[in-house]
């Protein structure tokens, strides 16, 4: 699977180049066997460090590599996944207090949709995010 579309990485891109915003997570990368969730907001303009929120057990925001991401490899030929079905919809800080909140970005998101599901979310990230 192609970690990133070309709509994805440049919007990555373009919220690396604003670094001083909340941003909406573009992507969700999983591992489908288990502990590892990477929700990424930005790319650098080399196009390898991504920053977002992390979970491999505990979630924290970090950057981490996108070459080295897409080089793990699991069981029965499987890498890491891209959710293509994640849509963001909150700032990358209330994921991470959602996630510290309740132990892992996964139960975050159980969370954040049960109770995001009462408030409408426009902001400018989601009105320009495209796909």
């Amino acid at each position: 699977m192609i970690l990133l579309t070309g709509t994805q990485r440049d919007r990555l891109l373009a919220n690396g180049r604003q670094r001083d915003q909340d941003h909406i997570p573009v992507v969700k990368f999983f591992n489908p066997f288990g502990a590892g969730v990477w929700l990424a907001t930005e790319l650098d303009e080399g196009g390898e460090v991504m920053f977002g929120l992390a979970d491999l057990g505990y979630p924290e925001l970090g950057f981490w590599s996108l070459e080295e991401l897409s080089s793990v490899r699991l069981p029965f030929g499987m890498s890491i996944e891209r959710d293509l079905l994640f849509t963001g919809d909150f700032p990358i800080s209330l994921w991470a207090d959602a996630a510290r909140e309740t132990g892992s970005v996964r139960a975050a998101e159980r969370l954040l949709y049960r109770v995001g599901a009462r408030f409408p979310r426009k902001t400018a990230d989601t009105e320009s995010r495209g796909s």
